[in-house]
């Protein structure tokens, strides 16, 4: 963990499951993301320069000023404070996708969907139906292991009223679509939890290689829509884009998304084949 007078944990602190040393290469703008996600010579480093990446002024000053203000429930607690890059399994089955990290979720353990009330009902249904070692994910730390299973992030820091500006979506679009082509080869089914999750993954998907229908169809619970596998992924076979709602504290406490629904989704994308 840094130490009590760090405002986040820099690189090689010590944090649980930090991908990033010292010396990992840190973007500074979008041709720099573009650069660096281009040029990583694996997925274990690719998620290092996701995790240390400054390229967008008012998401950096936004998920530090949360790591120092902090919410008075985690007023004792250190914030991860840092882009949240992508986790679980290195060849996926099921890939899932989020808008970002939550300020005081996945920006403070530094784990997407990690310490916050989407990821209780996200990980309670990722158990359940498999794809997921633990019922709840709290801290970075915490033996939590996904399945077949990845998680990733359309925006990989927090943003402001969870809130990222068209323009941050695409400064960060190659460290997803990167991720999404690193991972193609293994996986069936790409899970996009919410309406944003679902526009940012189609860009992605195109730069991985994937073939996309057109029009592109609309976002909704359970839509499912079969895609062409990239070249990379040396096999014929669709695979299959699923909508999900999100499980956000509204949809969840107004009934939009219950705990049937959650499985159904994640049922669904075990079984494709």
């Amino acid at each position: 963990m840094p130490s009590a007078n760090a405002p986040f944990a820099p690189p090689g602190s010590g944090w649980p499951g930090d991908p990033a040393v010292p010396g990992t290469p840190v973007a500074h703008d979008a041709a720099e993301v573009a650069d660096l996600a281009a040029s990583a010579p694996d997925l274990a480093e690719l998620c290092a320069r996701q995790s240390v990446c400054r390229a967008c002024d008012r998401l950096v000053d936004w998920r530090e000023k949360v790591a120092v203000e902090r919410r008075r429930a985690f007023a004792d607690e250190e914030y991860w404070g840092r882009p949240v890059a992508g986790w679980g399994d290195p060849r996926p089955r099921v890939l899932i996708v989020g808008l970002a990290p939550a300020a005081h979720g996945g920006n403070r353990t530094g784990r997407i969907f990690t310490g916050d009330r989407s990821g209780d009902w996200l990980f309670a249904s990722l158990h359940r139906v498999g794809l997921a070692a633990l019922p709840t994910s709290v801290r970075a730390d915490d033996g939590q292991r996904l399945i077949g299973a990845r998680m990733a992030a359309t925006v990989r820091c927090a943003p402001p009223d969870n809130r990222p500006t068209p323009l941050e979506r695409t400064t960060c679009l190659p460290w997803l679509a990167r991720e999404v082509a690193d991972v193609a080869d293994g996986v069936r089914c790409v899970v996009c939890l919410g309406g944003f999750a679902w526009q940012g993954v189609w860009p992605a998907l195109r730069q991985a290689g994937y073939g996309l229908p057109r029009p592109r169809p609309k976002f909704g619970h359970g839509v499912e829509v079969e895609l062409t596998p990239p070249p990379s992924a040396h096999r014929r076979e669709p695979v299959l884009l699923l909508g999900c709602y999100h499980p956000s504290q509204q949809n969840t406490f107004t009934g939009r998304v219950t705990e049937p629904m959650l499985d159904a989704v994640f049922t669904r994308a075990m079984n494709y084949d």
